[in-house]
């Protein structure tokens, strides 16, 4: 068993310290995209209140609306629209390429779920503007300025900053993003989930969209996803500046969306609090 997967999990629950744990929320709320901003990764919820539900309840099953507790019935939600992308999500394999390494890439629910619980490193990219992605330097100096090494299956973040543009109309083009050759770096070290919080993992894509018109040249544009690995990264995080440097659990686990590219993820950070 990989160090940081279900054995952590079982540790993490069975020791007294950790009743005091500090839960850190890292995902954004789901909620139906505001009319006049809607795009192509809008979502969409339909709310149905406890009169809908008492009708509902007479309908298919005959029961008078007066039996329920204050004659309401159940309320429910119909997600209507929710791209996989959406929201804050994990990405597999399967959304970078068909095949990577001459295998078929690997659909979300077919990723190991020991890659989604582990211990957390926050790299902070604050000082990083767009269109000066992370290199592997960079992520060598900002470790190096921890006294950290990472270990195989740390899940890294990557903090930039960019959740304040959550939920704007350009928020997909804020952010330095992280280059293809520090993305093969970490997954070198062992690493298979990587997170963000910002739009995507890349560059801004018109700016790589520019250049790679520019250069008429393959691998420029979307050049980390298509860095030929199969490894997930998160998208989308927020509270990041919640964090310590290391010294962190986090859960990451995705839906189990069958031959999915991507899934929706509660993204949470575990501190201890003693």
């Amino acid at each position: 068993m990989a160090e940081g997967g279900w054995q952590g999990l079982l540790q993490l629950t069975a020791k007294k310290k950790y009743l005091r744990m500090k839960v850190v929320d890292l995902s954004a709320g789901i909620r139906s995209t505001p009319k006049g901003q809607e795009s192509f990764d809008s979502i969409h919820i339909s709310y149905f209140d406890h009169a809908h539900g008492a009708a509902q309840a007479a309908s298919l099953l005959g029961v008078d609306p007066e039996l329920f507790k204050n004659s309401e019935g159940w309320a429910t939600e119909e997600i209507t629209r929710l791209g996989t992308h959406s929201t804050t999500h994990v990405d597999a394999p399967w959304h970078y390429n068909s095949t990577i390494q001459g295998k078929p890439a690997m659909t979300i629910e077919q990723l190991p779920l020991e890659w989604f619980f582990s211990d957390g490193v926050m790299l902070d990219m604050t000082h990083k503007e767009r269109g000066d992605p992370v290199t592997e330097k960079d992520l060598k100096k900002a470790l190096a300025g921890m006294n950290y090494s990472l270990k195989p299956l740390d899940i890294v973040l990557v903090r930039t900053g960019c959740d304040r543009f959550y939920g704007m109309p350009d928020y997909m083009f804020h952010g330095p993003g992280v280059t293809a050759k520090a993305t093969r770096w970490l997954y070198d070290q062992g690493i298979r989930v990587m997170g963000i919080d910002a739009w995507g993992w890349d560059e801004p894509l018109d700016l790589e969209a520019k250049r790679a018109m520019e250069k008429k040249k393959k691998g420029v544009f979307w050049a980390a996803h298509q860095a030929g690995l199969q490894y997930s990264h998160m998208e989308r995080l927020v509270n990041l500046a919640a964090l310590p440097p290391h010294g962190f659990k986090v859960a990451c686990f995705p839906l189990k969306i069958e031959r999915a590219s991507a899934a929706p993820a509660r993204v949470v950070a575990l501190l201890d609090e003693k």
